[in-house]
């Protein structure tokens, strides 16, 4: 479970623990017995290869690792079953990400904003040992994040400290003295070198195929070969229950049981709807435009019309629950509230937070920083038009979402691995219902997922291998 405590605020989780739980499990025989022949019918592991090329071709294909052998003999092999977990230090965030010293002056150029507001403020800035003052103009979006700071401000404070105070006595937290004697190594984040945006880029030139043939392709242990254009232009299941793998142009991904994704952008998502499948819950992480983005190039952004033009209403199923995560930026919220969810006939329901913590229960960043702040939104709505017709033609009754509810955790040190949302959001859906997230950099049982990097965090390199004999 990655619930550890669940007050009336909202919720304590423990991301780590929910992807640890998943059955990250390969079975295989070990060398040298079997390393001529594995009989097909024995492994529960597909690994496809995608053949690393200049440009993609027709004679690109996946083929499968293993072989069937002419003598089923298996008398003298071994089964091992190899298992994956992500990697604890990936979630070791112990102390918070601005320092003490920062802390202190951010605390200060607080004090001098709530003295004045006008819109130019004397603001106290330390350079060296220094201070000098400089007098700022604050702009329309920053006056009204910081009056949307000012409304939230106490409910985060009062409901995240009730939930930390939960996790210090349980033990799932350690104050700052008990991890004074631990010395932490510099962790080196792996790198994924095969850009699966790009790839999706290039899948565009592919030969396009008749709409009719997109299926949805199961990975069996007895495909014979699957093509490049199957992979980017169908949705894959995972439908057993063990973990398989695709190796992609040289990089190798764990695809964990009962999961489906495409892997394609948003001009590529004719599969999902060919699939004529509606989901009960549509959960959105948009790649939203700001200034960091545009200067740094990391990955792509969408306009606020591209993000209308995703087909929403066309894979919402009747009192669809729709969560989209929504940066601090009041234009982006206003935006999602007023223009996005109407466009879709989805009526807001209730706004939550994600407050994230250092595993000391520690804000990453100070509470009232001018800059950075130590939680995110999710706007909740339901697809109303739908929803009429079927509690008109059904006796079915909604659970209200309650409004502000916190989701609080330690976060991953990988940008963007947003917190699980399946475990808190189970009361507000049906149960088995279908669930689909948009923007997906990972992988979850039980889920479709969707994006041009959404095997991002399913690469090997972020999972450590521990074998262990059947």
């Amino acid at each position: 479970m990655s619930v550890v405590h669940e007050l009336s605020p909202g919720w304590l989780l423990d991301h780590l623990a929910f992807i640890n739980k998943i059955s990250y499990e390969l079975h295989q025989h070990p060398e040298p017995c079997c390393s001529e022949s594995q009989p097909a019918s024995s492994l529960h592991l597909d690994s496809l290869h995608l053949d690393s090329v200049s440009s993609f071709g027709a004679s690109a294909a996946f083929v499968p690792s293993t072989s069937k052998p002419e003598n089923d003999d298996r008398g003298n092999c071994e089964m091992f079953i190899q298992k994956y977990v992500f990697r604890s230090e990936l979630f070791d965030v112990s102390k918070p990400y601005i320092t003490s010293a920062i802390h202190k002056e951010c605390q200060e150029s607080k004090e001098k904003e709530d003295l004045v507001n006008d819109v130019k403020k004397e603001i106290s800035i330390s350079f060296n040992g220094k201070k000098r003052k400089r007098c700022v103009a604050f702009n329309q979006g920053e006056l009204d994040a910081m009056e949307y700071h000012r409304k939230i401000r106490g409910l985060i404070l009062d409901g995240s400290s009730q939930l930390i105070q939960e996790g210090l006595t349980s033990g799932f937290l350690h104050s700052c003295s008990e991890k004074r004697n631990k010395c932490s190594e510099p962790i080196t984040l792996p790198l994924d070198t095969c850009n699966l945006s790009e790839l999706c880029e290039m899948a565009k030139h592919l030969p396009s195929l008749n709409e009719m043939e997109l299926q949805t392709l199961q990975l069996m242990e007895d495909d014979a070969s699957v093509t490049e254009q199957d992979l980017f232009s169908r949705i894959v299941e995972n439908t057993s229950s063990f973990t398989k793998t695709i190796t992609l142009m040289g990089q190798k991904y764990l695809l964990p049981p009962k999961s489906s994704f495409l892997l394609s952008d948003i001009s590529c998502m004719h599969p999902l709807l060919n699939c004529k499948k509606i989901y009960d819950v549509i959960v959105i992480d948009p790649p939203w435009q700001n200034k960091s983005v545009k200067r740094s190039n990391r990955y792509s952004y969408l306009s606020p019309l591209q993000i209308k033009q995703i087909p929403v209403p066309k894979l919402a199923a009747p009192s669809c629950l729709v969560v989209t995560w929504v940066t601090n930026r009041q234009k982006h919220l206003r935006f999602v509230k007023e223009e996005l969810y109407p466009s879709w006939s989805v009526e807001v329901v209730a706004e939550w937070h994600w407050v994230k913590i250092t595993s000391s229960g520690e804000f990453v960043f100070p509470l009232d920083s001018p800059h950075k702040k130590p939680y995110e939104g999710l706007i909740l709505g339901r697809v109303r038009e739908k929803a009429a017709l079927l509690l008109r033609s059904a006796d079915v009754r909604e659970l209200p979402i309650p409004d502000h509810k916190l989701i609080v955790s330690v976060p991953c040190m990988l940008h963007s691995h947003k917190p699980p949302l399946a475990e808190v959001l189970k009361d507000y859906i049906k149960p088995e219902g279908e669930c689909l997230e948009l923007f997906a950099r990972n992988l979850q049982p039980g889920w479709t997922s969707w994006g041009n990097e959404v095997l991002k965090f399913q690469h090997m390199d972020y999972f450590v291998a521990l074998k262990s004999k059947s």
